[in-house]
């Protein structure tokens, strides 16, 4: 398993232990509001805000607070603007990082992802530093129950690119970013029961690190993920499982 995968699944964890369900839920109200914004605020016709809902809805978010954000987003509701802003920079060993913020200002959120970059051994990037080593997916959570070959079976024949084995996790199963909602919904049809439905950014190459590099990329990774304008992390690093397991 990758460091980076191994980390999500760290997160995972926190949030199921309800060590960061504040954070969580703040991401999650912030993406649902930009997402009603930008697209409307009916779900079936904005893949945006229907992806954001089933995140809340994971969350155990209750249902008065995800409406209280769709409706600040389409101005029913008097709420803060959001700007997105997307920061690249490298982290300890030439690590490639991509940090997705929602904020209402710039100016403050630039400087304190600046500073944990410092902070963490890294430096900020201009834009476009580090963007093109990735490649954005949409990515499908499916529950413990089914085998393999059984979600194997099923996500291709709902036209999915690829399927992770995460074990007693469940499994992953990735697609073209145009494609997210669509595979979902040919997977709920066959009987997969399915959890969070997202966009996201994966390393063309990765990038293994050891010893002090290994300990501050964890230490950065975990400063930006604090940050209440951070959305999501992305970094092309590789760490050992024992290893991650013992820096933990």
């Amino acid at each position: 398993m990758s460091g980076h995968n191994r980390w999500s699944k760290i997160k995972r964890q926190k949030a199921a232990m309800g060590a960061s369900k504040g954070k969580l839920y703040t991401k999650v109200i912030k993406e649902i509001t930009v997402a009603a914004r930008l697209g409307g605020g009916d779900p079936a016709g904005n893949a945006r805000l229907r992806a954001a809902i089933t995140a809340a809805r994971e969350a155990n978010m209750p249902n008065d607070t995800i409406q209280r954000a769709v409706k600040k987003g389409t101005g029913e509701l008097e709420g803060e603007s959001y700007e997105e802003v997307m920061y690249e920079g490298y982290g300890p060993g030439g690590v490639a990082v991509l940090v997705e913020c929602l904020t209402d200002n710039r100016n403050r959120t630039s400087s304190e992802v600046r500073i944990s970059f410092s902070k963490g051994g890294g430096n900020l990037g201009a834009e476009g530093a580090v963007g093109w080593m990735f490649h954005k997916k949409g990515v499908i959570a499916v529950k413990p129950g089914p085998t393999e070959d059984q979600v194997m079976e099923k996500a291709i024949e709902a036209g999915a690119e690829d399927v992770i084995n995460h074990g007693d996790e469940g499994f992953e199963v990735r697609t073209s970013p145009a494609d997210l909602h669509t595979v979902a919904a040919s997977l709920e049809t066959a009987g997969l029961k399915l959890g969070e439905q997202k966009w996201s950014f994966f390393p063309q190459t990765t990038v293994k690190l050891e010893g002090e590099n290994a300990k501050k990329m964890l230490k950065l990774m975990d400063a930006l993920e604090e940050n209440d304008d951070v959305q999501n992390v992305h970094a092309n690093f590789e760490i050992d499982e024992a290893l991650m397991e013992s820096l933990q």
